[in-house]
């Protein structure tokens, strides 16, 4: 039986042990940033193209030769495999990890279904394993069933709809067979308060300047990943949002 392996990034494709069999397929995007709301895959493909491109220093190509393809593999698996998730616990990581879980639910049919987690700390994940460790994460994946893949479908869906509060509920609800997800959910739901104030990344970000007096952006992000490691943000996307706090002030 045929096996297949998505990954969280091309960092974990190039650490990827050689003794584990089947192809790898990359999931090279960070859909916890930026508009996601689009009527059809499409549609969403061609939004996030164009706001990466805008935002950082990629262009649309890149998305169309690099990023486009590897869910359209996802989405032309035959039937009858093994599909193994190797994502972490970071929100960066779980959104992605959603919509990867949509696009099974909506256009496959697996015989199996993996989800394959690091067991080191949030803030280095599957980087901080050796070809030993990723193999014994790999022995220690856990089976989801069909109503489980549907869960993590049903979250994209909610995020994809900013309905974050409904986010949270899901994931409490679910919490004891994923404890993961509440944290994750929680820290997303925090990104976008109602009474005006700075979502939390950003204030933490201020609180981080204010108390090293630093307008450097290298300690000030070590910082940031130390306190919310839970994000998973790249440095990408904590420079954005600190220089926009900066050029604000």
């Amino acid at each position: 039986m045929k096996e297949f392996h998505i990954l969280n990034g091309d960092a974990l494709k190039e650490q990827f042990p050689d003794s584990l069999n089947g192809e790898l397929i990359v999931a090279r995007e960070c859909l916890v940033d930026g508009d996601v709301s689009a009527d059809s895959l499409d549609q969403l493909f061609e939004l996030r193209a164009e706001y990466l491109s805008i935002t950082y220093p990629s262009d649309i190509e890149f998305y169309h030769q690099e990023v486009i393809p590897e869910f359209n593999k996802i989405i032309s698996l035959p039937d009858n495999t093994v599909i193994n998730l190797w994502f972490e616990d970071d929100l960066f990581c779980q959104v992605n990890l959603w919509f990867v879980s949509y696009l099974i639910h909506n256009f496959v049919t697996p015989s199996q279904v993996f989800l394959i987690r690091p067991y080191t700390d949030i803030r280095y994940g599957f980087g901080g394993l050796n070809s030993d460790g990723l193999v014994s994460a790999y022995e220690s994946k856990v089976p989801l069933s069909e109503i489980e893949v549907t869960l993590f479908s049903s979250l994209w869906q909610l995020y994809q709809n900013q309905n974050h509060a409904e986010v949270l509920s899901m994931a409490v609800k679910h919490s004891k067979e994923f404890p993961f997800l509440e944290d994750a959910a929680k820290a997303n739901l925090e990104r976008f308060p109602n009474d005006g104030s700075p979502g939390r990344p950003e204030q933490t970000l201020l609180d981080i300047m204010k108390e090293t007096g630093s307008g450097e952006f290298a300690p000030v992000f070590r910082e940031f990943h130390k306190r919310e490691s839970i994000y998973g943000f790249g440095d990408l996307q904590v420079k954005r949002l600190f220089d926009t706090l900066r050029n604000s002030r």
